[in-house]
């Protein structure tokens, strides 16, 4: 899928959730405050959170783009009608390769398997540099739980290192999520690798939420 460059975004979150929920509403925040940046939207391009994302984008009235990688499944998934640029796969993991070729950074809402499979992928890729200067950033409180058993039990008996999550951000706010993705994306204009600078975010972060 060949698209002119441009700093994309891709969200990742639950096809179940609807209009009116609270995860809908802060998901909806976090595309419109990116694509007022100017930010490309991508999402799944289905309902729930992902139709969220992309009417956010839609909202911003930006020359950013909505765009959405749909999947081929045997209880059809439709696309959500605010796109502006939609592709159809049959394969998981063509659209998971197309997803990560077009973003520059991830966000990770409240989702099930799918959105797990994808969070994954995206860190495997980064943990071995095909995607070095690409964060991950994990929305919400759901995620609490899951980073604290992986420290627990899987960093701490060596089944990853701590270096592995230097890449992974955990924020708690829409806004926080938006000015992230905006220093980041600043920073890349500056230096060659801007995930060598992961550790600034962190801290910043860390200070925010004392």
């Amino acid at each position: 899928m060949a698209m002119t460059p441009h700093y994309r975004v891709a969200i990742f979150g639950s096809a179940r959730l609807h209009e009116g929920e609270r995860d809908y509403q802060d998901v909806f925040s976090i595309a419109r405050g990116l694509a007022e940046e100017g930010f490309d939207i991508v999402t799944g391009g289905g309902p729930g959170l992902m139709q969220a994302a992309n009417a956010g984008s839609r909202s911003a009235r930006s020359e950013s783009r909505s765009i959405g990688l749909n999947i081929r499944l045997p209880r059809e998934q439709e696309p959500n009608p605010f796109l502006d640029i939609k592709e159809e796969f049959p394969l998981f993991s063509s659209r998971l390769d197309n997803f990560m070729a077009l973003s520059d950074a991830v966000v990770v809402a409240p989702g099930g398997i799918g959105t797990l499979l994808e969070l994954f992928y995206a860190w495997q890729l980064v943990q071995v540099e095909r995607i070095c200067e690409t964060p991950i950033i994990l929305y919400g409180a759901i995620w609490s739980d899951l980073l604290s058993w992986l420290k627990r039990e899987v960093m701490e008996r060596g089944l990853f290192s701590k270096g592995d999550m230097h890449m992974i951000f955990h924020v708690m706010e829409p806004e926080q999520v938006v000015e992230l993705i905006k220093k980041i994306q600043s920073d890349r204009f500056k230096q060659e690798h801007a995930c060598r600078n992961f550790s600034k975010y962190r801290n910043e972060l860390d200070a925010h939420n004392q």
